[in-house]
């Protein structure tokens, strides 16, 4: 069943689905390919939340070491042979040997990296379903609104659930790309592939000081158009902006040259990858000039976040495996509204306290061999979840 509607530029049709109500063996086959899919994310989790501790400890000691064998050079415009091989600290300006163009625009700019960004103006799907039950049947109402947007990648409208008058093209008759310089250098000091990959502050280019490149291209605030009128686009129209990370020289409309802070091993008059006694490199690069310690500092607040995430991450996968897994008591007492209902709220219970326990159990054997004192801590604590749901047991009446 289908009713359509259009409301302005936005078009939209309900279509409602049925199918019989699932029986009681094709519920608890269902539950079992879910406790297959809950053990793999039990396990998983157990590999990230151990892995991550290592790494965590193993970084921050890989950092303290490079804290205490750094160099702050004294000048970024001549190479001394003393620091070969040593971990060395130097800011300054971003230096490019050639500008970066792209020649179908007409454009060129002195910087580390040059993206060109294309959108298409495309019809986009959008649904809202909602699930009820009526007549012993499960029935899905389902809302597909379009709706004309700018999107950098090519919509499938064949995958729509109604293509007709929501078509759009196949491909981009322009591609967006990045452009990299080739040398980009500090001083006197050339940077590695891996320290360039760091500069990515992309800020958008401003094209006010640009004409239009051809006749069938207008330019519109910050976007060239390959449209016949840009305030009133169609399906299939292209817009074109630019953004630029690093800029190498100095711009009489963008300012001067971006300074970058830099830590590394010197290796003649390249800075390459440092590799640490503790297994880990150091390569390092911040926008601005920064000291020594403010470097380090930085760093270590990056892999204080990274560690939290991932615990966090660790902790909601062994959540979602242990509820997967004791689904199926859920599925056994389907019948029964009320006793569903305790069931259900006794199931994400038992999975909170069972996943802390197991998650602070899991990290303090990461830590055996690195902290033992906190990890005994921690295997300690990770005694609380569960104490604490059974101490909310009530207890058993005496007879």
């Amino acid at each position: 069943f289908q009713q359509f509607s259009d409301t302005g530029s936005r078009k939209e049709h309900v279509k409602i689905t049925s199918e019989p109500k699932p029986g009681f063996l094709e519920r608890l086959s269902e539950t079992s390919g879910g406790m297959l899919i809950g053990l793999a994310a039990f396990l998983l989790a157990f590999y990230l939340l151990f892995t991550n501790e290592g790494r965590a400890l193993r970084t921050a000691k890989s950092l303290d070491e490079g804290l205490s064998l750094v160099v702050p050079l004294d000048s970024i415009h001549s190479i001394s042979q003393q620091n070969e091989g040593r971990l060395v600290h130097l800011a300054g300006a971003l230096s490019t040997s050639k500008p970066l163009f792209d020649p179908s625009y007409g454009l060129s700019i002195q910087a580390v990296k040059l993206k060109r960004s294309v959108e298409m103006y495309q019809w986009v799907e959008y649904e809202d379903s909602k699930e009820y039950e009526e007549n012993g049947e499960i029935k899905k109402e389902t809302k597909y609104s379009y709706n004309t947007e700018w999107k950098s990648e090519v919509v499938n409208s064949r995958n729509f659930d109604r293509e007709i008058g929501h078509k759009n093209p196949s491909a981009m008759a322009v591609e967006s790309f990045t452009a990299v310089s080739p040398n980009v250098q500090v001083g006197s000091f050339i940077l590695s592939k891996g320290l360039v990959d760091k500069i990515d502050d992309f800020k958008q280019l401003s094209l006010s000081h640009l004409e239009d490149p051809h006749a069938d291209v207008t330019r519109g605030g910050d976007y060239f158009y390959h449209s016949d009128n840009p305030r009133r686009p169609e399906v299939g129209d292209l817009r074109v902006s630019f953004f630029y990370a690093g800029l190498s020289g100095d711009d009489p409309y963008l300012g001067t040259a971006d300074k970058v802070t830099v830590i590394a091993r010197q290796r003649g008059d390249q800075l390459v990858p440092y590799h640490t006694k503790s297994g880990d490199v150091l390569e390092i690069l911040y926008p601005g000039d920064l000291s020594v310690e403010e470097v380090f500092q930085k760093e270590h607040e990056s892999n204080t976040m990274k560690t939290w995430a991932l615990r966090a991450a660790g902790w909601l996968s062994m959540f979602v495996g242990i509820s997967l897994m004791t689904r199926i008591f859920y599925t056994l007492v389907d019948w029964f509204p009320v006793v569903r209902d305790l069931v259900n709220v006794g199931l994400k219970a038992f999975a909170l306290c069972v996943a802390s326990s197991l998650s602070l159990l899991t990290i303090s054997v990461g830590w055996l061999f690195y902290r033992p004192l906190w990890a005994l801590l921690l295997a300690l604590l990770s005694i609380v979840p569960i104490a604490v749901a059974r101490s909310r047991v009530p207890p058993k009446k005496q007879q």
